[in-house]
């Protein structure tokens, strides 16, 4: 099982890490209770971070079970989508890049 995390394309590298960390734990407050997010938390839970599209992140808002944060210092715009950690993810997902700082020292 793991814990997608989409991030827009357009975020600054340097907010990436902080928002992937809170998104990774508004997902579990959210879920909680959800039967996939205990079997996620009580074993190896994988995250993967992805960096995607305008039109890649409001098609994997369509898929259920996610929490989409929005960042103060954009202006409150949508950053990121977090997914409640499953077996299987819609096939899309597969192509979706995993994120990478654009800028490496």
């Amino acid at each position: 099982m793991k814990m997608y995390i989409l991030v827009k394309r357009d975020v600054p590298d340097k907010l990436v890490p902080v928002i992937a960390a809170h998104a990774s734990l508004a997902c579990f407050r959210k879920f909680e209770h959800n039967e996939n997010m205990q079997k996620w938390i009580n074993g190896i839970f994988k995250k993967v971070v992805c960096a995607v599209s305008e039109i890649e992140f409001i098609n994997a808002q369509k898929e259920e079970d996610n929490i989409v944060l929005t960042e103060s210092s954009l202006d409150n715009q949508e950053v990121c989508i977090a997914f409640v950690p499953r077996e299987e993810y819609h096939k899309m997902f597969k192509f979706f890049k995993m994120w990478t700082p654009k800028d490496t020292l």
